[in-house]
């Protein structure tokens, strides 16, 4: 006679008890708990696909609803307790309907297991982490865009190899970071396509053996369709690294903006302030303000980029159909999750508290010769080659370099010594809004065609805020 030894689901052809340490191991509701609501919410709708089926009664149905939904309850008030014995949140919400409802609650598992459970508990959790993503990236984009509109009438130097470059619009410049976020919120609607797909039915890995109605449950659960494949279902994960893939780029551009921040901020750069509430000191020296949330910002992306080369050493050489390493799925998904959203947060709080300052600008204007561009096209309209008028430029400015003056500083007579083309009109190109005006191109840096834009950014918040 066998002595049963195990209460573990799978423990029917067990003979020894399981060893604690190996439990510990091996156990993952210390952090998939989170997917609680989600496992009730699937468990709710293939409940109901087994009485459609014929394969529970409506007394039992009746029973298992309400004990779902008493567990929701027990977990949002705090008073439910999961247990690591029970490995997971699928058998921690098991064991506690079963104690309910008694043997009704093993009738759930029918034709169930939990390789399609746990996928589709990832799926339903991503589509709401998804949604808050989105909502976070547009007010991002509304507080970039108010600041741009705040500061529209300011002119900066636009940088390359972060050199002093060309005159840019500050708010054409900043938008860069908004138009940025669009770009992503737009991965992440067209991510929906493979995300919103129903592993409910797959069963294992070869298809579930009872006549449930997947394109019903596919419908309930708010999904777009059942999954078209029952081994793909339950192994892959493709759809959770392609949005950590999209929080990497966020976490990328947001680097990237805090990077300038952090180099606007020093004496040497001296653009913009920050309020000292986003700011902190030194423990050492008295006068120090340090931008700590953008440079935070910047050291929290190398998280989520490890998150993303996590999962991707993670499934890189899995043999079908699943695998319990799948396990470590969650861990660097969830990180990845919560730093991007914190990260989001910060960086709309120092964006909509950053304060220009306008002077320091202006006065940077008139240095790095920003207006060289302008020479060189201007002598292009007096039929010199671009190549060529871009070398004799390259003179104009060294030959003001070594007498300290700008080029606009320049008399006609000494512009002529470089080419006889050049006439009194010349000066008329040397200014900063004669290079904005020429600007006015689709996407270019000319004051009408970024109010344009600006307008129309507005336009498309306001129709996503309220679809």
């Amino acid at each position: 006679m066998v002595k049963e030894v195990s209460q573990k689901p799978w423990g029917g052809r067990f003979q020894e008890e399981t060893n604690k340490f190996f439990e510990d191991f091996t156990e993952s509701i210390s952090y998939d708990y989170v997917l609680a609501f989600a496992e009730i919410k699937a468990s709710l709708v293939y409940a109901k696909a087994l009485f459609n089926a014929g394969l529970l009664t409506s007394e039992e149905l009746s029973l298992l609803e309400k004990a779902l939904l008493e567990i929701e309850e027990e977990i949002r008030k705090g008073a439910f307790i999961f247990r690591k014995e029970y490995e997971d949140i699928h058998m921690n919400l098991e064991k506690a309907l079963f104690e309910k409802v008694g043997e009704i609650a093993y009738k759930l598992h029918t034709g169930r297991s939990r390789n399609e459970q746990v996928v589709t508990d990832l799926r339903l959790y991503l589509v709401e982490e998804e949604k808050q993503i989105k909502k976070l990236l547009l007010e991002f984009i509304r507080e970039t865009i108010i600041k741009a509109e705040e500061y529209f009438e300011v002119v900066m130097p636009g940088f390359t190899h972060l050199q002093h470059a060309q005159p840019v619009l500050f708010s054409h410049w900043i938008a860069t970071y908004a138009e940025a976020m669009r770009f992503h919120y737009e991965r992440l609607l067209d991510l929906e396509k493979r995300l919103k797909l129903s592993p409910l039915g797959s069963s294992a890995f070869a298809g579930c053996g009872f006549p449930l109605n997947r394109e019903f449950m596919a419908k309930e659960l708010g999904f777009l369709a059942p999954h078209p494949h029952s081994v793909l279902a339950v192994s892959s994960r493709d759809f959770a690294l392609e949005f950590v893939f999209i929080l990497t780029l966020i976490m990328l551009d947001l680097s990237r903006l805090c990077e300038e921040l952090v180099l606007w901020m020093s004496q040497e750069f001296s653009f913009i302030d920050l309020p000292d509430s986003l700011c902190s000191g030194s423990s050492i020296m008295p006068q120090k303000k340090n931008p700590d949330a953008a440079e935070l910002i910047r050291g929290k992306t190398a998280l989520v980029l490890g998150n993303l080369l996590q999962l991707l050493t993670l499934f890189k050489n899995l043999p079908l159909s699943y695998n319990r390493d799948m396990q470590e799925d969650k861990p660097p998904l969830f990180q990845a999750l919560e730093t991007t959203k914190a990260s989001l947060k910060m960086a709309t709080l120092l964006i909509k508290s950053l304060i220009l300052k306008k002077e320091r600008l202006e006065n940077l204007l008139k240095e790095g010769y920003l207006l060289a561009t302008e020479l060189a096209d201007y002598l292009v309209t007096r039929g010199i080659p671009f190549r060529k008028a871009h070398h004799l430029t390259g003179k104009i400015v060294l030959y003001a370099q070594k007498r300290g003056k700008r080029l606009e500083e320049l008399t006609l007579e000494e512009f002529r010594n470089f080419s006889p083309l050049i006439s009194e009109d010349i000066y008329n190109w040397l200014t900063i809004e004669h290079s904005l005006k020429r600007r006015e191109i689709p996407g270019g840096t000319g004051r009408k065609t970024v109010k344009n834009y600006l307008e129309d950014f507005k336009k498309w918040i306001l129709k996503e805020e309220n679809p």
